[in-house]
């Protein structure tokens, strides 16, 4: 015979049934708020990520304060030195500046001869190269490349918002990172004063070259075997950075930035740029990134002209860029 439910147990039951709902609900409601407010910051992390947010209202050093750069824009400097192990200070071996339009996918560059003739601060004029290595040894390294930093901001009449500066250890490192690259040489260039006494001498024929960090290192550093000295080596230097965008942006390359992002200080010596900035950065060039197409490379010519550097206290040889040269290609194509 069947048991029959009392109605005090039927109330019981009920009562048990009905909590155990309501702790389900309650259990529904906390999980689909947890849920609703892991969605909410993921979307307020990308929001803030997003190269358009991100990069916007940015803080700049030097530069005019007529220059409005729109959002998801912003000027970088490339600073290489020749600052060789355990010494203090530095001279600017070669300077970059880079108009990065996220919005359009494009990255025009701009190389500074590394004796251009520039104003310093409280010394008159001297040679780029100069700047950093007086400040650094007056003020200390930072200051140094701050200083690097507003010269090259006055000198254009751009803000500049950040900087990532490298030696000869840290390019090598970096192209060895992800393992060598593919480099286009323009013209035939021999060796005639490398880092190493090995390579003296040694020479590339123009055309694409399989070089691992060592040889990158030592192509990009040379001038004297090259046309225009200083302006072939802008050249060069555009194909190492075209060679290393197109490597990196490799799919099997892809798992290793963040061991890459990770190790920034082994190929990096200075740099104001964030975690949150170069994820951002990531964030616009990883699924839409054609170097050859996106990076345009811009020169301004100057003169060679023996002028009296202030900091030396002597004449010595200097390059004079156009003025107006130089201002049209900013206009055009680094103040907007």
């Amino acid at each position: 015979m069947a048991h029959r439910i009392s109605d005090q147990e039927s109330r019981t039951i009920y009562r048990k049934t009905k909590k155990r709902h309501r702790g389900l609900r309650i259990t529904l409601l906390v999980l689909a708020f947890l849920l609703v407010a892991a969605t909410a910051f993921g979307a307020y992390e990308y929001y803030k990520l997003n190269p358009q947010h991100h990069f916007s209202n940015l803080k700049s050093i030097g530069g005019s304060s007529n220059v409005k750069l729109k959002a998801g824009v912003f000027n970088m400097l490339l600073i290489g030195t020749d600052a060789r192990k355990g010494d203090p200070a530095g001279h600017t071996d070669s300077m970059v500046l880079i108009h990065a339009d996220l919005n359009n996918h494009t990255y025009d560059m701009l190389s500074i001869p590394r004796d251009t003739r520039v104003y310093m601060q409280g010394y008159g004029y001297t040679k780029l190269t100069s700047v950093q290595f007086v400040s650094q040894v007056k003020n200390g390294t930072q200051q140094g490349i701050v200083d690097a930093v507003k010269a090259v901001s006055n000198l254009t009449g751009v803000p500049i918002n950040y900087y990532a500066e490298t030696n000869f250890w840290g390019l090598q490192y970096m192209v060895d990172a992800i393992g060598g690259i593919n480099m286009t040489l323009p013209f035939n260039v021999t060796l005639t004063h490398p880092w190493y006494a090995e390579d003296q001498g040694m020479s590339f024929t123009a055309g694409t070259h399989a070089l691992n960090g060592k040889m990158v290192t030592e192509i990009v550093h040379e001038r004297y075997s090259l046309p225009g000295t200083d302006y072939g080596r802008q050249q060069l230097q555009e194909a190492a950075l075209i060679g290393i965008a197109q490597k990196v942006m490799q799919p099997a390359n892809i798992t290793k930035l963040p061991a890459l992002a990770g190790s920034l200080s082994k190929f990096l010596v200075a740099t104001n740029m964030s975690q949150e900035d170069m994820i951002s950065f990531g964030l616009s060039a990883k699924s839409n990134f054609h170097p050859q197409q996106q990076i345009h490379y811009r020169q301004v010519k100057g003169t060679d002209a023996v002028m009296y550097d202030d900091v030396l206290q002597a004449n010595n040889d200097q390059v004079i860029l156009d003025p107006v040269e130089l201002k049209n290609v900013v206009k055009t194509y680094f103040a907007n």
